[in-house]
């Protein structure tokens, strides 16, 4: 698998003659044929998960594909509103739903809403009243599996996302007569990378949600799967096939019998499309260890210090050089800033650049950027062939005071 198209490499080749700190580029034109091919079928009804990446242009393009918009704060509300979404496509999801939070976004025009708690069902009863409006409203669900695995969504340990279906028993949905209980919500697996597995996950919710909506006399219109799609990040990692997942959620929307499914995708809409390329400072040899310090570390790449699982890279330039093993640092005062070890050309010096990629989702917005007061990174996009900036490089002196 070659993470690094030809197009990214004359892109990102033209940007390091003009820049000298790290940049991101992503690649519209592939990301527009990919989200294409996802909505083309009528089995799901497809949200963007808002916080793989809110870049005006990612969402741009999400919008042009057809999909709906997954918001968890009253920033990404506002930056979807921005590019002239409207507030009927968009469904608040996230475990802080203040009341605050929900009357801005009712003000808004909003009027989906992922329930997390009995109190955040108060809270939207209450509002939806006081504006004499009604909300669409799904319960999010936490199961337990013993042979449950952990991640960063939780997996199978105890999160804050949702109720447990005994938790769940003691709401009278009928003590809220703004609101309307149209399904469930469950999601809890991320980076899923085996189609038979998440298969045999969503086969394991339908019992225990069905009965759930029975019990609250609920009509269980929706069912929605979040995400939990994965992508690769290594060259020996599966890739899912959208044919199959396809499939497997058909006969999943069928055996719960529901009128719509719904899935919140982010990483596998829009992941692939990301790159980011990263100057070498220096490579020193350290205890028999090949270490490279480059410019940006987790200040813009987080993900490697949360999940111990790295970005790919490669060399920009050609190299027929034999490969070594390097460890890679950003330029953080703190040993969590290490982006993997990775095999490398072992004429790698100080002129070069390395280019990670699987970067467009949970990249820079995920990231660090103000400790030791570094630069932000840039942002471009490559579109039709051209590339523009959408961010310019920012220093330190933009945001302290």
């Amino acid at each position: 698998m070659d993470f690094l198209s030809t197009p990214i490499k004359t892109a990102v080749s033209t940007l390091t003659q003009q820049l000298d700190t790290p940049f991101f580029v992503y690649d519209l034109d592939k990301l527009n044929t990919h989200l294409a091919r996802l909505m083309a079928q009528t089995d799901v009804k497809l949200w963007y998960a808002v916080k793989a990446n809110p870049l005006s242009k990612i969402i741009q393009s999400l919008d042009n594909a057809g999909f709906n918009f997954d918001v968890a704060s009253k920033g990404e509300l506002e930056q979807v509103l921005a590019q002239g979404i409207s507030s009927e496509r968009v469904l608040n999801t996230g475990p802080a739903k203040s009341p605050k939070q929900i009357k801005h976004f009712i003000a808004r025009g909003v009027r989906i809403f992922v329930a997390e708690s009995l109190n955040q069902v108060n809270w939207l009863n209450q509002h939806a009243q006081q504006q004499g409006i009604q909300l669409q409203v799904l319960l999010r669900v936490q199961l337990r599996w013993p042979e449950g695995e952990k991640n960063p969504l939780g997996g199978d340990s105890l999160t804050p996302f949702g109720l447990g279906c005994d938790e769940w028993q003691a709401l009278n949905t009928a003590d809220y007569p703004a609101l309307h209980f149209d399904g469930l919500h469950i999601f809890q697996w991320g980076n899923m990378l085996s189609t038979q597995k998440l298969s045999e996950l969503w086969s394991q919710m339908i019992n225990p949600l069905t009965a759930l909506a029975n019990t609250l006399n609920i009509t269980l219109k929706i069912l929605d799967l979040g995400g939990g799609l994965g992508i690769p990040y290594t060259r020996d990692d599966n890739t899912l096939q959208w044919d199959e997942l396809i499939q497997a959620l058909a006969k999943i929307k069928q055996d719960a019998g529901v009128d719509e499914l719904w899935m919140e995708l982010g990483r596998y809409a829009v992941g692939e499309c990301g790159h980011y390329a990263n100057p070498v400072v220096e490579r020193k040899l350290n205890y028999n260890q090949q270490q490279v310090i480059l410019s940006g570390g987790i200040n813009h790449l987080l993900r490697p210090a949360v999940t111990s699982q790295d970005f790919p890279v490669n060399l920009l330039r050609e190299s027929q050089a034999p490969l070594q093993s390097m460890s890679l640092y950003g330029p953080l005062c703190t040993a969590l800033d290490c982006l993997g070890e990775h095999s490398l050309p072992e004429d790698l010096n100080e002129q070069d650049w390395l280019v990670f990629s699987q970067c467009g989702a949970y990249g820079f917005s995920e990231s660090m950027p103000y400790f030791l007061c570094h630069e932000l990174a840039s942002e471009y996009v490559i579109q039709n062939g051209n590339i523009s900036c959408i961010r310019q490089v920012e220093d330190a002196s933009h945001y302290l005071r």
